[in-house]
This record gives structure tokens, C-alpha cells and sequence, in this order.
């Protein structure tokens, strides 16, 4: 081997050693701004949103009852589900006396009649399919502005998915949204929490949802 290659071979294991000298002595990375798993432990649960009354004109509104078929609504999937079906269907009794629009929906996958047999739909109810925003792949949006809806009750499951997601959807589209959060639940009632807070103050929606209860609405 000539001068040129031995220097030439030196120089590459000495490139080689320093590689493996800086991984060393760096290791992994851990810069990273500070974020909200930082500060977990301490965050302080904010004031409950107020509750507000509100009365709605029949004409103008449209009831929503999100999945509660019984794949979902039972003790072992969301466990507060049962016990408000009662106050659901009362609702749903006052708002078809009055003439207010009722859509049920599910998911794709599950079908109009697995919708529980406390809620089981008119024929003047409406049913449709879709994942957590029902506004999506659905004609749900033409349907509520061709009936002149300007105003939506939502209930149903889950909090944090279809209640959440259409709301948030329904207000950026101009409509006034009222979520009877009694009416709604999650699968923990944390998810229950962030939603209602949320629905209540959350930037650009906010102005366009009220959260109440059922005993609060008028017709």
C-alpha cells in the first residue's frame, strides 16, 4: 500500500472515532418546548360553564338524537347512557308535538334498527349514517336548510365524538346549537368535562352554542 493509501486509511478511522465520540457523548435528543404533559399534574379544573334557558321556535328547529343504538348505549360501553333515555324520549315527545324536525343517526356500520327500543323512531323521524361529524358524507346540511333550520338540539353519544365534532361543524356554519348536556355522555366523564368546557368557550364556536339541560328548553 502507498503513502497516499495508509493516509488515506487513517483518516477515515479518525472521521470514524469522532463520529462515534460526538453519539456518545450527545445522545438522544431531549430539547423540546415546554407543553401541556409538562404541566399535567398541576392543571387546575376550571368554573363549571353557566347553564342557560333557552326557548326555541318549532318551526325553526331540529332535534338530533346521535347513536343510541344498543351497541353503545348500555352499561358496559357508556354507563350513564341508559339512565337518560327516559329524559331523551320526553324531550323528543314534546319536540314532535310541536312540529320540530327529529333525526336520528348511527354509525355506517350499524344499522336504523339497532336504534334502542326506549327511542324507537316515528315515520316522520329521519335517519342517517355517518361517522363523528354527521355533517360528513351526509345531506344533512342541505336537509336542515331546505326545512328553513336554524337552530339544532344535540344529544346523544358520545360527548366527544359526534356531539363535539358536529357542533363545533354546525356552528362554523352559522347554526345556533343547543346541547342539553344531560343528554349527552362519554365513556368517562372527564371527556364529559372537556366537552362541556369546550362547547362553552372554545374560540370561534362559542358565540353559536348554549349548553342547558332538558328542563330548560321551551318550545
Amino acid at each position: 500500500m502507498g503513502v497516499n493509501g495508509e493516509e488515506d486509511m487513517k483518516r477515515e478511522k479518525w472521521l470514524l472515532a469522532l463520529g462515534l465520540a460526538v453519539a456518545v457523548d450527545l445522545g438522544p435528543s431531549t430539547l423540546h418546548a415546554a407543553s401541556i404533559i409538562d404541566e399535567w399534574a398541576s392543571v387546575q379544573v376550571p368554573p363549571a360553564p353557566a347553564l342557560k334557558p333557552v326557548t326555541v321556535d318549532a318551526k325553526t328547529t331540529a332535534l338530533l338524537i346521535f347513536d343510541l343504538v344498543k351497541p353503545f348505549c348500555n352499561p358496559e360501553r357508556y354507563t350513564r347512557c341508559p339512565s337518560m333515555l327516559p329524559a331523551v324520549n320526553k324531550l323528543a315527545t314534546e319536540a314532535r308535538a310541536k312540529g320540530v324536525m327529529v333525526i336520528y343517526t348511527s354509525i355506517p356500520s350499524v344499522p336504523k334498527t339497532a336504534i334502542v327500543d326506549e327511542l324507537t323512531p316515528t315515520a316522520n323521524d329521519m335517519f342517517m349514517q355517518s361517522g363523528t361529524d354527521k355533517f360528513l358524507n351526509t345531506d344533512l346540511e342541505k336537509i336542515l336548510k331546505d326545512r328553513g333550520i336554524t337552530t339544532i338540539i344535540v344529544t346523544g353519544l358520545a360527548s366527544n365524538g359526534a356531539v363535539l365534532e358536529t357542533s363545533s361543524e354546525a356552528a362554523l356554519k352559522g347554526f345556533k346549537v343547543i346541547v342539553p348536556l344531560d343528554l349527552t355522555t362519554a365513556v368517562t366523564t372527564y371527556a364529559e368535562q372537556f366537552t362541556a368546557w369546550q362547547l362553552a368557550t372554545g374560540p370561534i364556536i362559542s358565540p353559536n352554542i348554549t349548553v342547558t339541560t332538558s328542563d330548560m328548553i321551551k318550545f
